[in-house]
């Protein structure tokens, strides 16, 4: 349990007077930090850059891609790789929250440069569209991610998981919060919404 403890933090609101602070802390017997950044893998804060709080998710996407020299992968090989490890990487933040557009589109833009040219640093020729690539072969294309597509339809299964599973503790939380007295489908965004909600209820 010592262990346990060991690696547990918590953080309050400033708001909180000091001395229920340190009572908090004392019940508690685990470290007290100001706030989080990263836990789990996901931004604990997310400011009013969201572009600046998910850049780390576009710096993972580099730094896969900047390893790997011109003519090192066939064509083929570069599909794979961009399918099961760069389109990978942000799928577990893609699927808790909304990305901004333009960071979307600047993770395609290294995949797309990376596919025709060997690496990002070297753009190569283009020999068709990133939206044909992002067709299905049936259709002529790859079947690559339109990153936008796919992050609304991520974030849009909590939608999904909150109406059909009501009863659970993940729709009772947001239940709680933000339609105590309704229902998702008439649910509002509500004043100062967290991210995640502002995310889950953009996709409907």
């Amino acid at each position: 349990m010592s262990v346990l403890l060991d690696k547990s933090m918590f953080s309050v609101s400033r708001n909180m007077p000091q001395n229920h602070h340190y009572e908090l802390k004392q019940l508690l017997g685990v470290k007290a930090v100001e706030n989080f950044d990263i836990y789990l893998g996901l931004p604990t804060i997310i400011g009013k850059s969201k572009s600046q709080s998910f850049q780390f998710v576009k710096d993972r996407v580099w730094k896969k891609f900047k390893g790997w020299k011109e003519g090192s992968l066939p064509r083929l090989g570069k599909e794979v790789f961009i399918k099961s490890v760069a389109q990978a990487i942000s799928s577990y933040v893609m699927f808790c929250f909304m990305l901004p557009n333009g960071l979307c589109a600047n993770i395609e833009s290294m995949i797309f440069w990376f596919y025709w040219g060997g690496n990002v640093l070297k753009r190569g020729l283009h020999w068709t569209s990133w939206s044909k690539l992002c067709r299905s072969k049936c259709d002529g294309g790859l079947g690559f991610r339109d990153f936008h597509a796919f992050n609304i339809a991520l974030v849009a299964k909590n939608w999904w998981r909150i109406y059909s599973h009501s009863e659970s503790l993940f729709a009772q939380i947001f239940k709680g919060v933000y339609f105590s007295n309704g229902t998702i489908i008439n649910a509002q965004k509500g004043w100062r919404p967290s991210y995640a909600w502002s995310s889950i209820w953009g996709t409907k």
